[in-house]
């Protein structure tokens, strides 16, 4: 079991395709937005980092942050299509990298309209970064439900194995989680600027 995590942690972190990126050739747009969320190691924290930070708030978070968060990037991704310019969005998804993982690491527990509010200015980002790479002859609406549907797993595996290492090993672990996302937001961040 442990040879297969680090084994998985290795092919992500040796990456060289670090953001997201659209597929080319002739696949649906449900599919192109399907897998658009997994091309990108920025992406696939953020959206794990969401899951897990809405589990450790508890309650109504549990769902309400990652349905806030699925909704205004779906809001993010028709801007982006439409070629409404936002400014510094893919410093926005770094940062929510970043953030998100402080928020996890410090055991941060905002309120729910605010931290619904912050998880949608990060899912602005994320959103309008998919919908400016909408590949050409493809349907916005199904890429758009592609990487809907993409970011609603991400979002409960987030919380699953957030929910997981706190049941068998703590919060201490949850925690530390938040430190390795900082981390790895922090190196992204660094060569995002190289």
């Amino acid at each position: 079991m442990k040879s297969k995590i680090l084994f998985t942690l290795a092919l992500i972190f040796t990456s060289t395709n670090l953001f997201a990126h659209p597929l080319h050739g002739t696949q649906s747009g449900f599919s192109n937005g399907f897998f658009h969320p997994l091309l990108g190691l920025d992406h696939i924290l953020a959206m794990l980092a969401v899951g897990l930070w809405a589990m450790q708030m508890g309650g109504k978070a549990r769902w309400i942050i990652p349905v806030s968060f699925v909704t205004i990037m779906t809001l993010g991704g028709v801007l982006g299509m439409n070629n409404i310019n936002l400014p510094f969005a893919e410093i926005g998804i770094l940062a929510s990298v970043v953030v998100l993982g402080v928020l996890i690491l410090a055991g941060i527990r905002l309120p729910l309209i605010a931290g619904s509010l912050l998880v949608g200015a990060f899912a602005l980002c994320h959103g309008h970064t998919h919908g400016t790479e909408l590949p050409a002859a493809v349907s916005g609406v199904n890429y758009a439900i592609g990487f809907a549907v993409t970011t609603i797993i991400l979002h409960a595996a987030g919380s699953g194995i957030g929910a997981f290492v706190n049941k068998t090993a703590g919060e201490k672990l949850v925690r530390f989680s938040g430190a390795a996302i900082i981390a790895a937001g922090l190196i992204l961040t660094y060569n995002y600027f190289l």
